[in-house]
């Protein structure tokens, strides 16, 4: 008895500094959420987390501007999404390959792109600013789209292709047989059944595109092109001066597109594959 109640007093103990620590780290999430809906909504807001004295909408009125919130905003939805769209379909043309068909090679692709993943956008933004002047794609929408595809599709391509796996392929085999190209399959087959996946990396790559800053601030010039994850840099004033209650109701509403896709996309990501009696044994 006295070594049950021992284990029993250590495994409550184990499990309360658990929970004490998960607490520590939501409250270090939390906290900064928290400052921003309260600060938005304070006509009187700082640093300090605190509940507004008063509750009002001046802040946001004073943000609703084309120049202040809708352009931007407008330009990293153009930004983002047309990333996101080309990073998802490239990402899926490459990864079919890698998952259908065995070769030498793929294990070196696959560890290459994986070393890609980790190589900071930092370190190649001096060449990619020169390529982009020599070939006439600084400063242009296009141009800043492709460089976001670009640095988002190594990891697009590794999470794809993990994805992609998961669909037997027997089910290609009978879309072959009656006909269908290799395009067909996937278009038709594999990525309706992979949907979860699909969900994943877009989410994924929308999301690390739309909190970008460095990338955007160095290829576009033109002050009008810039989107919001830029523009929100103009609230931070001279000498430290900062208009806290607008800057938080501007990151409330540079937030809601991230959330309405998430939104949009939670029952995919919930979901599994919808491989239940397609293949008979």
């Amino acid at each position: 008895m006295p070594v049950r109640t021992t284990l029993r007093s250590r495994r409550t103990g184990r499990r309360l500094a658990a929970d004490a620590g998960l607490l520590a780290v939501a409250a270090a999430f939390a906290l900064p959420l928290a400052w921003v809906v309260l600060s938005a909504l304070d006509p009187h807001a700082g640093l300090r987390v605190k509940v507004p004295d008063g509750l009002t909408l001046g802040n946001f009125d004073a943000v609703l501007k084309p120049d202040i919130t809708y352009t931007p905003l407008l330009n990293s939805l153009i930004l983002c999404g047309g990333g996101t769209l080309l990073t998802v379909v490239c990402a899926a043309l490459a990864a079919y390959p890698l998952s259908r068909f065995r070769s030498r090679l793929n294990r070196p692709f696959l560890l290459t792109i994986l070393f890609a993943t980790c190589l900071p956008i930092t370190a190649i933004m001096v060449p990619v600013y020169a390529l982009f002047v020599r070939v006439n794609l600084i400063d242009t929408v296009q141009g800043t789209i492709f460089f976001f595809a670009a640095s988002q599709l190594p990891f697009a391509i590794w999470l794809m292709k993990n994805f992609m796996d998961g669909v037997p392929k027997e089910l290609e085999e009978a879309a072959w047989t009656d006909g269908a190209s290799s395009l067909q399959s996937l278009v038709r087959i594999v990525l309706p059944l992979m949907g979860p996946g699909v969900a994943v990396v877009t989410v994924f790559s929308f999301v690390m595109m739309w909190g970008n800053f460095f990338v955007p601030f160095m290829l576009l010039l033109t002050p009008d092109q810039m989107p919001a994850s830029v523009s929100i840099n103009d609230f931070f004033g001279n000498r430290g001066t900062v208009v806290y209650g607008q800057l938080a109701a501007f990151s409330v509403i540079y937030s809601t597109p991230v959330i309405l896709l998430y939104v949009l996309v939670s029952r995919r990501l919930g979901g599994g594959f919808a491989l239940g009696g397609a293949v008979k044994g």
